[in-house]
């Protein structure tokens, strides 16, 4: 993996399910919210209507597996990076990690796809979000 942004976030009870272990829909949340500190961090903080651009796709698909159950409140890292920029698409890959090891309590990805905010088909990046992104692109496998 090439270069990545963390963030730490807190697991409050209303995150947990019955059992105390964080639901698995609010792993989703941690990493929603720490992609808006990674669009924020790459000059890319504003999703105004009016200046959409690159900002208007939409998400084709998430992807989880839970490896480690977060048990009780506390704090976690997130972890995102670039797994892969094609043409029209991105796909960051995502970690969920304890504060003190880098053991995954889960990993996953996302897929996000520019497209034309009337008709909805998909649109390449432009160059400008190719250089803010392309640092954040993950080493290509030799």
């Amino acid at each position: 993996m090439g270069r990545f942004h963390e963030q730490v976030m807190g697991v409050y009870f209303d995150d947990l399910d019955a059992f105390y272990i964080l639901h698995n829909a609010r792993y989703l949340v941690l990493f929603e919210r720490t992609l808006g500190s990674f669009w924020e961090m790459v000059g890319m903080g504003s999703f105004e209507p009016q200046s959409a651009g690159d900002h208007c796709h939409l998400v084709r698909a998430n992807t989880i597996e839970y490896l480690m159950p977060v048990r009780g409140t506390g704090k976690v890292r997130v972890r995102v990076w670039v797994q892969k920029l094609g043409r029209t698409s991105l796909t960051f890959g995502f970690r969920v990690m304890p504060m003190d090891r880098d053991e995954d309590h889960a990993t996953g990805t996302r897929t996000i796809v520019r497209v034309d905010p009337e008709s909805q088909k998909s649109l390449p990046w432009t160059d400008a979000f190719r250089q803010r992104v392309g640092p954040w692109v993950a080493e290509a496998a030799t």
